[in-house]
């Protein structure tokens, strides 16, 4: 009897261990797939989340990461830190532009070209991947010319603008070979701006596959083969399990410091700030923010396509309008900030990507705010000039004093409750008035105001 229990123990146990290894090689064989999700203008919090979930993903041994996208472009260095970051995983990545009605414009067709499966849902375009123009805006007789002569109109006669441009061209023509796509068409997306619709994509060998939904994109997908790093690569993604990566509190907080709005603001807030706490040391709090602020800033700014020019004039703007505030010159320096911060808030974001621009309103708003400020402090300075003097020595110069005691050329006046050192050309009487015409130090000079009364004499008899 206890060789029976204790064999069924046994088996028991067996049951058990082996339950247990087979939901484990079950939970391990069951292929996981992560869903990432890009929405607006690809700038450095994109670039921040990509690559931790692509690393995230390869810790998980993840059979795939799928990236579903809508956007209308983005940042060069954003875009190419991104391709860098597929092209060197281990673990594929598919680009999915969806829902329909997305687009994968611009910095996005790169991004399509250099993923291992490029896939669109229905109602969807890809394409217009030339270069925005950077540092200034073509001239119109410029574009009319290249009409004319049927040139693509980016190009131009700007050396520098065609460097970009065949640059560009280069560099799509070159994702394009990873995974044997349509490089004639990437070329011409670069060079004329070229679109292409799902199916129209599809036909021309610019993506791999349409799918209405991830589900669909996952069941097509499965035995698909793809190429990472050199190795051929056949997917199991039937029945995988999907793990949606959403952005965390760090690519949110970078998203709002590189709005080159919020980057504005907080460079306002911190110059600002620090000019508050020289003007009233010890303060603390106003030098404290603007620190903070500055520095979030700086931190932006140098991840983003600023204009240096742009920058000095915002500061040279800053500086007139506080040397108004400190020296008043009655609307010269002020005016002349005003308009160098204008001119230079225009000119700091050195791109014309949608996403990345300074909203003009924003701009006109601390103009006329920093405008106000300048009249508020000339029209203070105005006031004290024209206000009489009511304090100092000055205060006395035209005044009427009385003689304490008789004097030729040196004695004592009094005026304003106090005894004043005298000077007089003539002699002085006692009580007599007298008019302050020039002050020195705590010297008086003193003329009278009527001629001193010359006492009658009297004939001889």
């Amino acid at each position: 009897m206890f060789k029976l229990k204790r064999m069924f123990f046994v088996v028991i146990v067996l049951l058990t261990l082996s339950f247990v290894a087979n939901s484990d090689t079950a939970e391990q064989s069951t292929p996981k797939v992560i869903l990432l999700n890009i929405d607006g203008a690809i700038g450095p919090a994109t670039h921040d989340y990509i690559e931790r979930a692509l690393q995230t993903a390869q810790s998980l041994d993840a059979e795939l990461v799928v990236m579903r996208m809508d956007t209308p472009g983005g940042l060069d260095l954003a875009m190419r830190s991104i391709i860098k970051n597929i092209t060197t995983a281990t673990v594929p990545v598919a680009t999915y532009v969806s829902p329909s009605g997305a687009r994968a414009a611009s910095a996005g067709t790169y991004i399509l070209y250099a993923s291992h499966v490029a896939a669109m849902a229905p109602g969807t375009n890809l394409g217009a991947a030339t270069p925005v123009q950077l540092g200034g805006v073509p001239l119109p007789t410029d574009i009319a010319k290249d009409k004319q002569k049927d040139k693509p109109v980016e190009a131009g006669n700007d050396p520098t603008r065609k460097k970009i441009i065949n640059d560009a061209a280069a560099y799509i023509r070159g994702l394009a070979q990873l995974h044997g796509r349509n490089q004639q068409w990437a070329e011409k997306a670069v060079r004329e701006a070229a679109s292409l619709s799902a199916r129209e994509a599809l036909k021309e060998n610019v993506i791999d596959l349409i799918a209405i939904d991830v589900d669909d994109l996952l069941k097509q997908l499965d035995g698909h083969d793809v190429v990472v790093q050199g190795v051929k690569r056949t997917l199991h993604t039937a029945g995988a399990v999907k793990e949606v990566i959403e952005t965390d509190w760090r690519s949110d907080l970078l998203a709002v410091i590189t709005n080159p709005n919020i980057a504005y603001i907080l460079m306002l807030i911190g110059v600002y700030g620090l000019i508050l706490e020289f003007y009233n040391p010890g303060s603390i709090v106003p030098g404290t923010v603007g620190a903070i602020a500055l520095i979030l800033a700086l931190y932006a700014f140098q991840m983003l396509p600023i204009n240096y020019a742009g920058m000095g004039l915002i500061l040279l703007g800053i500086a007139l309008m506080v040397g108004e505030a400190f020296e008043p010159s009655f609307g010269m320096l002020g005016i002349g900030g005003i308009i160098a911060f204008v001119f230079g808030s225009i000119i700091l974001m050195d791109t014309d990507i949608p996403g990345y621009g300074i909203n003009l309103a924003l701009i006109i708003s601390f103009a006329v705010i920093s405008a106000l400020i300048t009249i508020f402090v000339i029209g203070m300075a105005l006031k004290a000039r024209q206000r009489p003097i009511v304090s100092g020595a000055e205060e006395l110069l035209g005044k009427e004093a009385t003689v304490l005691d008789d004097f030729d050329h040196k004695g004592l006046v009094f005026i304003h409750g106090e005894n004043w050192c005298a000077l007089s050309e003539t002699a002085l009487h006692k009580d007599q008035q007298v008019k302050i015409v020039d002050v020195s130090g705590i010297t008086l000079k003193v003329t009278p105001i009527e001629p001193p009364v010359v006492p009658a004499q009297t004939e001889e008899m």
